[in-house]
């Protein structure tokens, strides 16, 4: 458990600090994500918003696009942590949680946080109960 709550807390302090990053000049919701690969490599990013609203990126996204880039394969990413300022924790959005279930591992974590003591945590299957998946594609 110790291991763990370091673990959180090295997310932390990643997803917080890529969130001071954050281009949010039109809903002021600034985002951090960080990803934990399985050989202990932590990738952090922001969210990247866009007056076309539909080319916004999320945080959550791009720290798993930023893994993957880097040589991360698809299921070797076991715990993402958000971090949102303020007093509130928040869940993904849905265009989040379909991709963490395609790249994350199936016993994966994902743990939301804010500036309380205050943490969410959801496993695959709670955060994404009913996937999309490769093989839901007619070949």
């Amino acid at each position: 458990m110790h291991q763990q709550n370091a673990e959180i807390e090295k997310l932390r302090a990643c997803a917080a600090r890529a969130a001071t990053h954050a281009y949010s000049p039109y809903s002021q919701f600034p985002v951090g994500a960080a990803v934990l690969a399985g050989n202990g490599a932590i990738y952090s990013a922001c969210n990247v918003e866009n007056a076309s609203f539909s080319l916004t990126q999320c945080a959550e996204r791009s720290a798993l696009a930023a893994a993957i880039a880097d040589g991360v394969q698809p299921g070797d990413l076991i715990r993402l942590l958000i971090y949102t300022p303020g007093n509130q924790v928040h869940a993904p959005c849905g265009a989040c949680r379909q991709v963490m279930q395609e790249l994350m591992s199936t016993d994966s974590e994902v743990v939301s946080c804010c500036d309380t003591d205050e943490l969410k945590t959801w496993s695959q299957s709670d955060y994404l109960p009913d996937p999309f998946t490769p093989e839901s594609l007619n070949r």
